[in-house]
């Protein structure tokens, strides 16, 4: 009906627009018609209003001649009159068909229309029923607003009353005294774990009580006097029993640390004390500060003074320096006579420097009437090490007693521990100094300061600051000046030895030299450990004056290969001395290995010189004017042939000889190895060097030259003499 109803539509439209046509035919153009002969008047149609109009009927045809039914009709050159006549009488037949159809449909019209009207009184009954609900539900929510506002502010009584109750509560445990407390402190003893806790709740309680007050609590008056009361007899046990306890130390060969470690389990008595008693807490500590300084200054007065009687009888004096002069009186500066026990070695280490070592540094101190008993001594260092390590031991345990116990850290700490130690201390310091006046033994001396140096780490590693704020430093100023004077006074003592007034010389090392390589071997080993610039200083200035030592004596010998014999073997000897202990690169062992090699070059030139001095002064003429390019000059027949003669009949006896004299010479058989082995060597040189002369044109025809040893040859014949150690 839709489509018939547009079509219809379209239809008289399309008549109407064609009528339209059809009379403008018949008018003519406009302005041309009958009716348009009139112009237009005022409040007629707007030509720019009919032009709008015009446009928007040309859209409107435009569309219409778009529809589908529409271009149908007009493909088939329908008139458009008629078609829309037919289309109104089908509409007409549709209209009326419409019509009985509702008719027919009358009754279920009728009925649905009943239907609808009882719906409409059901959501009416709803809506009213809704409205009530609706304004139930506003009041239940002004209702639930009430509530919330209620809870809020209960629960806020609540919180209220909660903190309340909460600080009623300490207020209350805190002033409230219970008889287990007042049984405790009143009649258990102080050892027992009970009394401890109850301790404990007293002071927790006390110091409620006094915060309490400091706020004006009236109810803190009902409980002082009880507190007060039991104050007073727990400090009057404590003291007591505190006291006791320090008094047992007084007792004769008692040890006293066991006592002080019971004491520890105690530690919160003097806590307590300190919280609630000052004045018998100063008594108490003060009482233990004057016990433990008697105790330790009578300790180590007493092990001291019994200590340096296992010392070795002999030490060195004031006259045993490195320069002075070797008598039977100082057999203990070179290790020789028949009871050793008794002596000390002051220029050899031996095992003396073991007693750095970390075995033996922390091994437990020296007994001194067990070694009196074995009739053994020991020399300086190995007392000073005992008598420190017991020092280091228990200071470091009497600082950490004294930081644990009395509740102090710091300079108090600091303070509190020279109290005690300060008078021990003293005295050691003191005996130390009167013991280096008279002290000349500078290995004894390097080695305490070597213990120190460790026993300042070993206390760092502790963790106690103690000994190294004061004590450490202090006994370091003064050993290390002793040191020094004692370097310089052997430095001084070489330097000023005559070597006219030592008696008859020889070429063997001397004892001068001997004692300077074993004494730098020894402090160049100490010192690597850890090394100190002062002390190679001074060590240099010791070096440089023995070296002119060994040249002053080496110029009281006659001839200069006795001065070569006895330069090297003094070279030599110190060169091996101080390999066995000091690094190879060290600067003492690189000068003398220099020093030796010269001296040994020129030995080995001097040793050439007697048997073969005329083959070695014509070589050397002969190069030279080679070099120069005068090798026509080379001439002397004779000179040459008797020099090849020469030594083809005596080199083998001349090279025994050599050896022999080498083997003679010196005392270090390895070194006389090696200085023959360093002559043969230059022996075939020179006369390899001889057959590059004789190969010259001049020399080259000479007869002798048959006579020529070949060089091959005279290698191997010289390997037959040389010596094997």
């Amino acid at each position: 009906m839709a489509a018939a109803a547009t079509m219809a539509a379209a239809a008289r439209e399309l008549v109407l627009r064609a009528g339209a046509s059809d009379m403008e035919e018949e008018e003519g153009p406009l302005g041309s018609g009958p009716g348009l002969q009139e112009p237009l008047q005022m409040g007629e149609l707007d030509i720019t209003s009919d032009e709008f109009i015009l446009d928007e009927v040309d859209v409107h045809i435009q569309a219409n001649l778009e529809d589908e039914l529409v271009k149908e009709a007009l493909k088939t050159g329908v008139d458009l009159r008629h078609y829309s006549k037919q289309v109104e009488l089908e509409l007409q037949q549709i209209e009326q068909k419409s019509i009985r159809d509702y008719i027919q449909e009358s009754e279920n019209i009728a009925s649905l229309h009943n239907q609808i009207t009882a719906c409409d009184a059901v959501l009416e009954r709803m809506e009213q029923m809704l409205g009530a609900f609706q304004s139930d539900l506003s009041s239940i929510s002004s209702e639930i607003r009430t509530l919330q506002e209620q809870s809020g502010a209960m629960n806020i009584r609540l919180r209220n009353r909660q903190a309340v109750r909460g600080k009623l509560g300490e207020l209350v445990d805190g002033l409230v005294v219970p008889s287990a407390l007042v049984t405790a402190i009143l009649e258990a003893p102080v050892t027992e774990p009970r009394f401890l806790e109850q301790l404990q709740e007293l002071d927790a309680k006390a110091a409620a009580v006094r915060e309490q007050e400091a706020r004006g609590t009236a109810a803190c008056a009902d409980v002082r006097g009880v507190l007060d009361r039991l104050r007073v007899k727990a400090v009057t046990k404590i003291r007591e029993f505190i006291l006791q306890k320090i008094y047992s130390f007084r007792k004769p060969m008692t040890n006293y640390q066991i006592p002080q470690t019971a004491l520890l389990k105690y530690r919160f008595f003097y806590q307590f004390l300190l919280g609630n008693e000052r004045a018998t807490a100063k008594e108490i500590r003060d009482e233990y500060v004057e016990t433990l300084s008697k105790i330790y200054l009578s300790y180590y007065r007493s092990y001291l003074g019994r200590l340096m009687k296992v010392q070795y009888e002999e030490v060195a004096e004031k006259d045993d320096l490195m320069g002075v002069e070797d008598t039977a009186k100082k057999d203990i500066l070179e290790l020789r006579g028949p009871s050793l026990r008794s002596r000390n070695t002051i220029f050899t280490l031996g095992t003396r420097g073991s007693v750095i070592s970390p075995a033996e540094l922390e091994a437990p101190i020296l007994v001194p009437h067990t070694a009196q008993r074995g009739e053994q001594r020991y020399p300086f260092e190995a007392l000073f090490r005992s008598q420190h390590y017991a020092l280091l031991d228990n200071s470091c345990r009497e600082y950490l007693f004294i930081c644990e116990f009395f509740v102090v850290s710091g300079q108090a700490a600091h303070d509190l521990f020279h109290a005690v130690m300060g008078r021990t201390l003293s005295m050691t310091q003191k005996h130390l100094e009167s013991y280096l006046v008279d002290c000349y033994d500078a290995i004894a001396v390097f080695l305490c300061i070597h213990i120190v140096l460790r026993f300042r780490n070993i206390t760092a590693k502790r963790d106690v600051p103690a000994l190294d704020r004061s004590y450490w430093e202090q006994v370091l100023a003064l050993l290390w000046p002793r040191f020094e004077l004692i370097l310089e006074m052997n430095v001084q003592s070489v330097r000023s030895t005559d070597p006219q007034r030592l008696g008859g010389l020889d070429t063997r090392p001397h004892y001068i030299t001997r004692r300077y390589a074993e004494f730098s071997s020894a402090l160049v080993s100490i010192n690597q450990t850890i090394p100190n610039e002062r002390t190679m200083q001074l060590l240099g200035q010791l070096q440089v004056e023995v070296e002119n030592f060994v040249l002053r004596v080496a110029a009281e010998f006659s001839s200069r290969k006795e001065q070569l014999v006895f330069l090297i073997n003094n070279y030599d000897m110190m060169l091996g001395v101080l390999m066995e202990r000091a690094a190879d690169d060290s600067k003492e062992v690189e000068s003398f290995q220099q020093l030796l090699n010269a001296r040994t070059q020129e030995f080995i030139e001097e040793l050439l010189s007697p048997p073969f001095g005329g083959l070695v002064a014509f070589v050397k003429e002969a190069e030279a004017l080679i070099e120069r390019g005068q090798g026509c000059r080379l001439h002397g027949e004779a000179r040459v042939t008797q020099l090849i003669r020469g030594f083809g009949s005596s080199w083998k006896s001349s090279v025994e000889s050599l050896s022999q004299d080498v083997m003679r010479s010196f005392t270090n058989f390895r070194n006389g190895t090696s200085i023959i082995q360093g002559a043969l060597t230059q022996l075939i040189q020179l006369y390899h060097r001889f057959h590059r002369v004789l190969s010259q044109p001049q020399l080259r025809a000479l007869p002798a030259r048959a006579e020529l040893i070949n060089i091959h040859h005279l290698m191997v014949e010289l390997k037959k003499h040389k010596p094997n150690f």
